[in-house]
This record gives structure tokens, C-alpha cells and sequence, in this order.
């Protein structure tokens, strides 16, 4: 199991008070193509070279979500939050 370490701190924009319990979320796109009659998948790119009109996930890596109420957000979410209250 691999451990994550962060270098920032979290506040919860939800809740506001959960400074501490937080589940990362790591985001792996898997890139295929599918049949839109029947739902089977065609072709996964994963191990092809992704045709050249295919976007690619370009989102963030992880997301954020809140141990206490659940919110999911981006990272910057809960670290400009707390900024935020740290501020005030």
C-alpha cells in the first residue's frame, strides 16, 4: 500500500470543521472505445496508441474527499479553504 504525503493542509469548505480526515482519491483514466448499440467495449487503448481525434484525460490526478460529511472536491478545494481560515 502505497502512502501519500501531504504537504499541504486541508480544511473542509463543507463541513468546516474536519481538518484532519481525509480520503485521497487517485483518478487513473483507462482510455477505450465502445460499441454505441450494444455497450461492449472495442478497443482499449491502454496498451494501443490512442487514435489521433481521442482526447485524453487531462483532470487531476487526485481528488479529495471529506472523512466527516463525504464532499468530494479537487485538492486546491479544501487547501484554498483553509487558507482561507487561517487567514481569518
Amino acid at each position: 500500500m502505497e502512502v501519500f504525503q501531504i504537504i499541504q493542509k486541508y480544511c473542509c469548505p463543507n463541513c468546516k470543521t474536519n481538518r484532519s480526515r481525509f480520503n485521497l482519491i487517485e483518478q487513473i483514466a483507462r482510455p477505450i472505445k465502445i460499441d454505441p448499440q450494444t455497450g461492449e467495449v472495442i478497443n482499449d487503448y491502454s496498451t494501443d496508441t490512442i487514435e489521433s481525434f481521442y482526447v485524453t484525460y487531462e483532470g487531476p490526478k487526485y481528488r479529495v474527499q471529506c472523512g466527516v460529511c463525504g464532499l468530494i472536491e479537487n485538492e486546491q478545494t479544501f487547501i484554498k479553504f483553509m487558507e482561507y481560515q487561517q487567514n481569518n
